[in-house]
């Protein structure tokens, strides 16, 4: 007898330590999250991704969107939770890829609003490209159909000013850090043929046009984008107000 009632005398105390728990923190085996007052159980974060833009049309608008919500500060932090963490754990389709400078004050997913998932990111001093670069840009149109690409130069870059002084002055710089300066160089060319008050500035814009042109026209991405599943962007960020500038190639 006392042996038949013992699996019914553990099973009433661990009920009662699960109404306990309960009380506290919830008796679930689910992950649970602050709730405001008055907020449903459906308000908590799921795993269902936001719909992922297919056409570059849509990934330009979701990332043009992204950066008005940066520049008036109604940002909405987009799949960044654990939800998401798990939901893409085992496999990627980012709507975007973005080639930006090294700069700390222009992290694209930032800028974009956008949450983890959303974009293939690459970062170099000055947008600086090469063969290793312009593999990693083609990597997601050419895998897994990313139908938009940006290049992201911006105000004050340290990196175009230094390389500006290093090519005008014929001094080269430092190291490793002459390789930038050589990428460069037709931005500085181009720059120095405009002309105008502030040629490092000059030299930013034409290093954003000059790239971006470039990977338009290259041989494995002239494909998608004459057949309009890919476009290449050049933009401009504005560290004094946020706000991105469309500099080419915005989808229509």
């Amino acid at each position: 007898m006392d042996g038949a009632r013992q699996p019914d005398r553990r099973a009433l105390l661990a009920g009662g330590l699960c109404i306990a728990t309960a009380a506290l923190t919830g008796c679930s085996s689910t992950r649970s999250t602050p709730a405001a007052a008055g907020a449903s159980p459906q308000a908590r974060p799921t795993m269902q991704p936001t719909n992922r833009p297919t056409t570059p049309e849509a990934a330009f608008t979701r990332l043009m969107e992204g950066n008005e919500r940066w520049v008036n500060g109604d940002l909405q932090h987009p799949d960044r939770d654990p939800d998401r963490r798990e939901f893409v754990a085992q496999e990627q389709k980012p709507f975007g890829s973005v080639l930006a400078c090294i700069d700390s004050r222009v992290p694209p997913e930032l800028l974009f609003d956008t949450g983890l998932g959303d974009l293939y990111v690459m970062r170099t001093g000055g947008e600086a490209i090469g063969p290793v670069v312009t593999a990693s840009v083609e990597y997601g149109p050419m895998t897994s159909g990313t139908p938009l690409i940006v290049v992201l130069g911006h105000q004050r870059c340290g990196a175009v000013e230094a390389s500006y002084t290093s090519l005008r002055d014929g001094k080269p710089l430092p190291g490793n850090l002459n390789a930038i300066a050589q990428a460069l160089r037709p931005a500085y060319d181009q720059a120095v043929r405009e002309g105008g008050s502030d040629p490092v500035d000059t030299m930013a814009r034409a290093q954003v046009t000059l790239t971006a042109s470039g990977l338009r026209t290259n041989q494995d991405l002239a494909p998608l984008v004459r057949k309009g599943t890919l476009a290449v962007v050049g933009a401009y960020y504005s560290l004094d107000t946020g706000k991105v500038e469309v500099l080419s190639g915005a989808p229509s």
